[in-house]
């Protein structure tokens, strides 16, 4: 039965509380979801890549993008602040600063 395998990380994950994260794992985790992104050139994408500018995504690609970091850490972004994440480097930042990660 796969699924009682499953079981104690989901009840770790609902009962622990926040997740605890280093700046470098969530650069590593916002980097990773970025670059398996499927219209972003690895290639091309730094920290510091525009998504729109620099990697020639729309305002749409950019919500998918926005998206993704909410279900890979797990909260939501507002939209009035997602708007302003055009940079791995600024959803790296936003995201450390919610999960008051500053190691």
């Amino acid at each position: 039965n796969t699924s009682s395998s499953m079981q104690p990380q989901q009840i770790q994950k609902r009962f622990a509380g926040k997740n605890v994260y280093t700046i470098e794992e969530v650069e590593k985790r916002v980097m990773i979801t970025l670059q398996l992104f499927d219209k972003i050139d690895p290639e091309k994408l730094t920290k510091d890549s525009h998504f729109i500018k620099d990697l020639g995504l729309d305002s749409l690609d950019q919500v998918e993008i926005i998206m993704a970091m909410e279900d890979d850490f797990d909260f939501e972004i507002p939209d009035d602040d997602a708007e302003r994440l055009m940079t791995p480097a600024l959803i790296i930042e936003y995201i450390c600063d919610k999960e008051d990660t500053y190691e």
